[in-house]
């Protein structure tokens, strides 16, 4: 018998048991240094629980890590995986520690390493991409877009002191940022240019050295996309404009549609979706469903019977990104990529 190990028992390690269940996963093992953590994940899923992973490899089949430790410590599981040439599916980043040597590895042993996307999986950013890709829009000129949350928010069960969001190199601001670009650049590709600002703005109790503010400007030749995120929005929003010269599209996550302006008609025309309801204690809008439909998709990568969207050398050039934005603000410069 063969098993999941999900790596890391804390909210998204949890949310990863949930997914594997959903989809008739049950053969699953916890891995967590917290005893807190280990007990309250088998009372709550029925699954075993250790803190000694070496105890794990030695005594179980796994088949495939699901990396769910905060994103410092990534690249010391992702190892593992390469040195048990096993799959691995790993949550957001925000460093990129040792990635070079570990892409080089994973594709010389041809070893599925699969980082996030999640947004990709959402209903409404699919449909985006559906009209973006269309050319129902016409030829784009610029695009709009701010992602904002309240870092407290997050985790109403502990501090923001008492986990990795409030660190500076690991911060939740600076998080969001590559959370945010992977769907966009998997749909529109790398900008050639970038120039951005970011700073910490106002005091969050736990986090006095986090950056809470990124606003990005991305030159994509024929457009623009101007992304701000912060974690300081005391109401959660995403909201996105996409002016093309035959229509504009607007989305706001609050109201499950993404409406089109057809200067033709003079009207708005709405594209509903659906969404399954959030876990308890998330916003309504976190559908648990692309977190489920996500890892479905690392398992069917595995299985050989689709490409999973993302890649680590994506997710380098992310970071690229993120740490080129960085160094515009610090260096008063606008960045070619």
């Amino acid at each position: 018998m063969s098993f999941f190990l999900v790596v890391g028992l804390g909210s998204m390690g949890k949310r990863r048991i949930r997914n594997l269940k959903s989809l008739g996963i049950n053969n699953i093992i916890g891995f967590d240094n917290r005893d807190d953590r280990r007990k309250e994940a088998k009372e709550q899923y029925a699954i075993e629980v250790y803190d000694d992973i070496n105890e794990i490899i030695n005594n179980f089949k796994v088949n495939a890590l699901i990396i769910s430790v905060p994103p410092d410590g990534h690249h010391l599981y992702m190892k593992l995986a390469l040195s048990l040439k096993i799959p691995a599916f790993i949550e957001a980043s925000v460093v990129d520690t040792d990635l070079e040597s570990i892409i080089s590895d994973s594709k010389l042993y041809d070893i599925l390493l699969a980082p996030s996307c999640t947004l990709s999986f959402h209903p409404a950013i699919k449909k985006i991409r559906q009209i973006v890709e269309s050319k129902e829009l016409g030829n784009i000129s610029n695009y709009l877009y701010h992602s904002g949350q309240y870092l407290p928010d997050w985790h109403n069960y502990e501090k923001v002191s008492e986990y990795y969001v409030s660190k500076k190199e690991t911060g939740g601001g600076r998080e969001i940022v590559p959370f945010e670009l992977t769907w966009i650049t998997l749909l529109l590709g790398m900008p050639k240019r970038v120039v951005g600002f970011f700073k910490k703005t106002i005091d969050i109790e736990g986090a006095t050295n986090i950056d809470d503010t990124y606003n990005l400007l991305m030159d994509y030749g024929n457009n623009i996309f101007n992304l701000s995120v912060d974690v300081v929005s005391r109401f959660a929003t995403r909201r996105l404009v996409i002016n093309g010269d035959k229509k504009q599209l607007y989305w706001n996550w609050d109201d499950n549609v993404i409406k089109i302006f057809n200067p033709n008609s003079s009207e708005w025309e709405s594209h509903g979706y659906e969404i399954v309801a959030a876990q308890n204690g998330y916003n309504k809008n976190i559908t648990e469903q692309m977190y489920i439909d996500e890892i479905a998709s690392f398992i069917s990568a595995i299985n050989k019977e689709s490409r999973f969207p993302n890649s680590l050398e994506h997710d380098k050039a992310v970071l690229n990104l993120l740490y080129s934005v960085e160094n515009s603000d610090l260096n008063n410069k606008i960045m070619s990529l």
